[in-house]
């Protein structure tokens, strides 16, 4: 089994749980805010099938993962889950609330790249054979003739980084339903509402031509600052 194959079936089922943990944070805070919606739904939830978009949480993610086996497409693999349910009106303070649980979710995926960071320098200098099965996962390679498990759990961690750290910048893009949209519309002046609602019909459309621009600009420099990170530990 190639490498390549075991990294696009890793970023895939990596991601699915990052999706899954991204919404169910949404739904998570809207609860402790005051709407319960996402709860009686069944949407706080890690199962990914409650999270399950189609296009966005199968098709798309495939065929940025595998597409570069079949030399189609390629690069980061990123996806957008079914939106969780939330009913403002529930809330109190609407506006700064929906900011709120719009913010919970690229939040949660921080937290999965601070994680999974613990987990590869743990993993470095306790684990024998860590050390070189970690610098081998941030060249997206393995060492050939060594330990299995240290090597699996070093690409495991470093690819919840870079699948995360995509998440959160794809989530930067200010377009329903992705989660800057939210706080960018509630940002608007009242008489701009309509225009913006009006752009927001063709979301889906600016996301699939936008989302891979703005997360390739971005990825860059934050995965520079993580293997830096991760470089002064390999040699301290």
């Amino acid at each position: 089994m190639s490498i390549q194959f075991v990294i696009a079936l890793y970023e895939f089922v990596i991601l699915l749980f990052s999706l899954s943990f991204h919404e169910c944070a949404h739904g998570w805070v809207a609860s402790r805010l005051g709407d319960q919606t996402a709860r009686l739904q069944g949407q706080i939830t890690m199962n990914p099938v409650r999270h399950i978009d189609p296009f966005g949480t199968i098709l798309f993610p495939l065929l940025m993962a595998f597409g570069p086996l079949i030399g189609f497409g390629g690069g980061l693999v990123f996806g957008w889950a079914k939106p969780t349910p939330i009913i403002s009106r529930n809330f109190k303070h609407i506006r700064r609330d929906e900011n709120i649980v719009a913010a919970a979710g690229p939040i949660a995926n921080l937290i999965l790249v601070a994680a999974a960071i613990v987990l590869l320098i743990v993993l470095m200098k306790v684990v024998p054979g860590g050390a070189p099965a970690v610098f081998a996962a941030m060249q997206f390679s393995v060492i050939l003739g060594t330990t299995s498990v240290p090597q699996a759990l070093a690409l495991l961690g470093y690819l919840t980084i870079v699948v995360n750290l995509a998440l959160f910048f794809f989530n930067f893009l200010p377009i329903p339903p992705l989660d800057a949209g939210t706080v960018l519309r509630n940002m608007l002046p009242y008489n701009s509402l309509n225009t913006y609602d009006t752009i927001a019909r063709f979301g889906f459309i600016l996301i699939f031509i936008l989302g891979r621009i703005v997360v390739n600009f971005f990825m860059g420099p934050a995965m520079g600052i993580v293997n830096g990170v991760l470089s002064m530990f390999l040699h301290f």
